[in-house]
């Protein structure tokens, strides 16, 4: 799994950052300083650093000239300030991409992934078998059963993903709800979701009426085995 050091002093962009990522299948580490981030980076550990140019006690600058000198490592840097002598300041340190305050998540998670490819340091596979004769093929967004492909709408794939990013974890409806939100940008509610789930159930398991691979856990939410 790869992960990835956050070094943003708003705990709300933090935080929201830190649940994103995780919901797209990575490890979140988050620090509020550069002394912090300090403490928290050590080389062959993470797989990219996001960091924020302004920081209380320093600059992401500095951040990046530590790391750099110690490792190749990605870095993607959060900025206020959309000035060219910004941006051009941290490329030249070595950054290897940008994005300016306020972002979109899904932008910023597309550029991580970009960058992370141009690196090679993906490690997560591209193609996940699921029990009971399920795979999912992430580069192709192809989902097959007993190898024949099963056609799912976007919003029935960018769920099976959210339960894949989380499988063996309970996922709460409202957890599950927002991550179709965050990931399609579109209103779903309560009703729509469980006709989601029943929908992906008809397609992928062999008696939708006695789910093994979505389970229902009563009074808690879905889990993917």
């Amino acid at each position: 799994m790869d992960k990835i050091l956050i070094v943003e002093d708003d705990a709300m962009i933090a935080s929201g950052l830190s649940y994103a990522l995780e919901q797209e299948g990575f490890e979140a580490v988050t620090a509020g300083s550069v002394a912090l981030a300090k403490d928290a980076f050590a080389p062959g550990v993470f797989s990219l650093a996001i960091l924020d140019l302004t920081l209380p006690d320093g600059t992401g600058y500095e951040l990046c000239k530590l790391i750099k000198a110690q490792e190749d490592l990605p870095i993607l840097f959060l900025t206020a300030r959309d000035d060219e002598v910004s941006v051009v300041m941290g490329l030249d340190m070595g950054a290897d991409d940008y994005i300016t305050k306020p972002f979109r998540i899904r932008e910023l998670i597309s550029r991580i992934k970009t960058v992370l490819r141009r690196y090679g340091k993906r490690t997560g596979e591209d193609n996940l078998m699921l029990p009971y004769n399920v795979s999912v093929d992430l580069k192709k967004a192809r989902v097959t059963k007993d190898q024949q492909e099963i056609v799912l709408t976007a919003m029935e794939y960018r769920l099976l993903l959210t339960l894949i990013n989380n499988r063996g974890q309970v996922l709460t409806r409202n957890q599950l709800l927002e991550g179709i939100w965050d990931v399609a940008g579109d209103f779903v509610n309560d009703n729509t979701l469980t006709v989601y789930i029943k929908r992906i159930r008809e397609k992928l398991e062999d008696d939708p009426a006695n789910p093994k691979l979505i389970k229902t856990v009563r009074g808690m939410g879905y889990c993917l085995e």
